[in-house]
């Protein structure tokens, strides 16, 4: 049996983790290894079979509502296990794959570190502080194009501030990636900085 590890990869939307975790499949694809990837049942944008970035790639999958169900979908000769949009699946995430890492797989998880009040998100501090590696994306601020850190929730062009609840699943028409100084500002507001 080989020794297996957890990675995780985050940032904010729109900052290339299910891209990165693609190119890392595909690399393990070319040397003839089998992956598994899962994602929660409750990102509904993409089919239940596929997982797609943000750019357009796409690698297929299956979605699960409880991460408890993944150690025993992975077939035998799996030698790495993806994880897409690990924020959104249940607490129980941060064992399914500690499991998964000491049966000898390579696992990978990516997702948001933090939800769009800037607050710690789901079970990804979990997951950082159990990985033996940590690839922490930025995405580009939609105002200034500075490195962002940040998601922001917008409605109508506006800051939700911190209500609504947590989880709203969306793309580029809810969310915008943030720097630090421009977390908070309205779209009308950055155009006005702008000139």
């Amino acid at each position: 049996m080989t020794a297996g590890w957890i990675e995780v990869i985050t940032g904010p939307m729109f900052s290339g983790k299910t891209t990165q975790l693609i190119h890392r499949l595909s690399q393990a694809r070319a040397v003839g290894q089998r992956v598994q990837v899962f994602k929660p049942a409750a990102d509904t944008r993409d089919d239940e079979h596929e997982m797609r970035s943000h750019a357009g790639q796409a690698i297929e999958g299956l979605a699960v509502r409880q991460a408890r169900e993944i150690p025993d979908l992975v077939d035998p000769a799996t030698r790495v296990v993806a994880l897409d949009e690990a924020q959104f699946f249940d607490p129980d995430v941060v064992e399914a794959c500690r499991a998964l890492a000491d049966r000898g797989l390579r696992v990978i998880a990516a997702g948001l570190d933090m939800d769009y009040r800037r607050q710690p998100f789901g079970s990804m501090p979990e997951l950082l502080a159990i990985a033996e590696s940590v690839t922490k994306l930025t995405a580009l601020c939609s105002i200034c194009g500075e490195p962002a850190v940040f998601t922001q929730r917008l409605i109508g062009g506006v800051p939700a501030g911190n209500t609504g609840p947590v989880v709203l699943v969306g793309g580029r028409d809810l969310y915008v990636a943030r720097c630090r100084m421009h977390y908070g500002a309205s779209e009308s507001g950055a155009a006005a900085q702008e000139r």
